[in-house]
């Protein structure tokens, strides 16, 4: 058995996923709060600052019952920086073995698929040094010429978003060029990857909803952020010096609101149609995601697929103290 939710047992991680507006943060600090833990957030745009409302930070819920939940990789770099799924599976493995040497579980909460998967499936991720030859080619060639490059040395291509943007796509390549190289072959064999070094060994949960339900909540959500400010917080981003074409990168809402603000949307009422619909294919892509991780030997255990966030949060601890989870 698992002391204060921690120790030795088959599983060392407890992960929340699930797609957007589902309630995973309120379930998520319901279980932390019960267990004494942290949360490791696992949002692609949460790790910027000043993306508070188009990202859903809603810091104030992790303020529950009078008691402060931790929280980490939320606020960590500006718009300056770049963040990437190897930046994420890097900081959570230095979490994971910090949490885990204090003697807690490291419990990560989100519904970024790619972040949340090179986790548990243990990505084989590399920091690859700047290409310079490579790039000068690259440069040459049109967004065309680039996805065919890189469907031709990795045929096996799951991120197609990579194929949408020139940067990504050289990116990809020069990625997928150093995984090829003899260089890479021998760091490998010298190390091991950092999924065997690490270990982690993750109890898996999954929430969502009845798809009706679902697309009510992402309605009810969009009309409460853009009433929140949404629109004035994009507007103040690019005030601040971040170029439209920076903003649109981040996707979904920041991408809608800025062509809005650029004058590429006509109005409001478009805005809210076109960035609706965009959320709810967005939202189907999470659901398709999850299912192909299940399909690639992920065991999710799914919560009941009920409204009240409390009833989902006390099927969830059931679920973690049958596998041995002991609340303290």
């Amino acid at each position: 058995m698992l002391a204060n939710g921690s120790g030795e047992g088959p599983y060392n991680a407890v992960v929340l996923l699930g797609p957007t507006a589902v309630g995973k943060t309120a379930i998520g600090i319901r279980i932390a709060a019960r267990y004494g833990w942290d949360i490791i957030s696992a949002d692609s745009r949460q790790v910027y600052t000043g993306l508070d409302i188009g990202s859903g930070k809603d810091l104030a819920e992790y303020t529950y019952e009078g008691q402060q939940i931790p929280y980490h990789l939320i606020d960590i770099l500006t718009l300056d920086g770049e963040y990437s799924v190897y930046d994420f599976q890097r900081d959570f493995y230095a979490l994971f073995d910090s949490m885990r040497s204090q003697g807690t579980v490291p419990f990560m909460v989100g519904g970024t698929g790619m972040y949340v998967d090179s986790v548990v499936r243990g990505y084989e991720l590399v920091e690859v040094p700047e290409n310079k030859s490579l790039r000068a080619r690259l440069e040459s060639m049109s967004l065309e010429e680039l996805a065919a490059e890189l469907r031709r040395i990795k045929p096996c291509l799951h991120n197609t978003s990579d194929l949408e943007d020139r940067e990504r796509a050289i990116h990809a390549i020069e990625i997928q060029t150093y995984m090829q190289s003899e260089e890479y072959r021998a760091l490998k064999a010298q190390s091991g990857t950092e999924a065997e070094r690490h270990g982690v060994k993750p109890f898996v949960l999954g929430t969502s909803l009845p798809r009706e339900k679902l697309r009510a909540n992402i309605t009810r959500r969009l009309a409460e952020r853009l009433d929140g400010g949404m629109i004035e917080e994009v507007e103040g981003l690019h005030r601040q010096g971040y170029s439209w074409e920076r903003l649109e990168r981040l996707g979904l809402e920041y991408r809608f609101v800025s062509e809005y603000l650029e004058g590429k949307i006509a109005g409001r009422d478009e805005l809210f149609e076109q960035l609706e619909h965009a959320i709810h294919r967005f939202a189907k892509r999470q659901e398709t995601w999850f299912r192909g991780m299940e399909r690639k030997g992920v065991s999710i255990h799914w919560l009941p697929e009920l409204e009240d966030k409390d009833a989902r949060a006390s099927a969830a601890i059931d679920m973690l103290e049958r596998e041995g989870f002991a609340t303290p």
